[in-house]
Parts: C-alpha cells; sequence; structure tokens
C-alpha cells in the first residue's frame, strides 16, 4: 500500500511538473525548476533549422537604359562592332632561306655597289657590297686596300642606319653611316677615320 501511495506520489510530482512547463511555455507562471534547461530546444534531424524574418520595405523599379548603338540612347544607330585583330596567315610548310631578304629602297638594297675606301693616312682601294647572302650577313670584297682590317673584308650588313663591314669570324672591320652614295665611319679597332664613295 506504500508503494502504490509512493508511485501515486511521484506520478502526481511528475504531472504537476510537466504541468508548469506547459503553462510557463503559454505564457502562464510557473514556479521555476532548480535544473538547467538548454537555450534552445534541440533540432532533430529531419527538421530544418528555424529562418529569422526579413525586414520588408518598399521595391522601387525603372526601365533600363537603351544599349549603346541602339539608335534610341543617342550613341549611335549602327550595331556595336568590337575591334578583333585580325590573325597573320600562316604558311602550310615554312620557307628556308640562308639570309634576310635585302630590304626595300633606303634599306639594305640602297648600299649594294662599288665604293672607293679612303682612310685617314690617305690611301684608298676598293670594296664592293654584294647582295648575294652568306649566312645572315652579305658577301663583301675589298681590293688593294693597304689597311689590313679593310684588306681582310668578307661580309656586310645595314641594321639601325648603320652599315657594318665584317673580317672573316664575324668580327668588326669598320662600322658607316651616310646615303647609298657616300658614307663615313671609323674603323673598328683604332678608330680612325674612313669614308665610302662610289
Amino acid at each position: 500500500m506504500r508503494r502504490e501511495l509512493g508511485q501515486t506520489a511521484l506520478i502526481l510530482a511528475l504531472a504537476a511538473s510537466l504541468a508548469g512547463c506547459a503553462s510557463e511555455r503559454f505564457g502562464g507562471t510557473a514556479p521555476r525548476v532548480a535544473a538547467a534547461r538548454p537555450a534552445a530546444p534541440p533540432v532533430q534531424a529531419n527538421e530544418p533549422p528555424p529562418v529569422e524574418a526579413m525586414p520588408s520595405g518598399s521595391v522601387t523599379s525603372e526601365p533600363l537604359a537603351p544599349p549603346p548603338g541602339s539608335g534610341s540612347g543617342g550613341f549611335g544607330s549602327g550595331p556595336v562592332v568590337a575591334d578583333v585583330p585580325s590573325m597573320p596567315s600562316v604558311p602550310a610548310e615554312p620557307v628556308a632561306r640562308a639570309a634576310p631578304a635585302p630590304s626595300g629602297a633606303g634599306g639594305r638594297s640602297a648600299f649594294v655597289g662599288s665604293y672607293t675606301a679612303r682612310d685617314a693616312a690617305g690611301s684608298s682601294c676598293r670594296i664592293s657590297l654584294s647582295s648575294s647572302p652568306a649566312l645572315d650577313l652579305y658577301k663583301a670584297s675589298s681590293a688593294g686596300c693597304q689597311n689590313k682590317d679593310l684588306g681582310r673584308i668578307t661580309a656586310w650588313d645595314f641594321r639601325e642606319g648603320e652599315v657594318y663591314l665584317y673580317q672573316p669570324g664575324g668580327s668588326v672591320s669598320a662600322r658607316l653611316r651616310g646615303s647609298g652614295g657616300e658614307l663615313a665611319g671609323v674603323l673598328a679597332k683604332s678608330g680612325a677615320p674612313l669614308t665610302l664613295a662610289r
């Protein structure tokens, strides 16, 4: 009998505490339970988390400006065409060549021919500049030159506005500037003046 009374008292105590929780949840007041409660109810595995409501405001809309070139925006009346650089055409097979081709008028081809060379000592000789390629340069020859550097000339080139005279092995004999008819410059080793005239 005591056991049944104890069970009944326990059930009544539980019912009272549940009723207190329910009445507190729905706005009523109930005595506080000393046991700690979790801050938020646990989220079930299948239940999405709660979402806060966003504040609402007024929405305004305006028509978009017409695109450029449509005729109604003042930017032009034709279609918009983007500048796309054209790709250079590529030959099907590479062209093998021994040396670059002579340039047009006023370039390398303007200097092809025979010249009389005069050095600072007053001696003169003949130098010929050919349009025939010699590896990366062009063939040249000299005749009757007392100056050893001029006597050994075998090639020439024109680049960056200067005529270069070369010896075998690629060493520079002289550098000259001027028009196709007359050139003035210096010997590379000594720095002595040199002129070429047709």
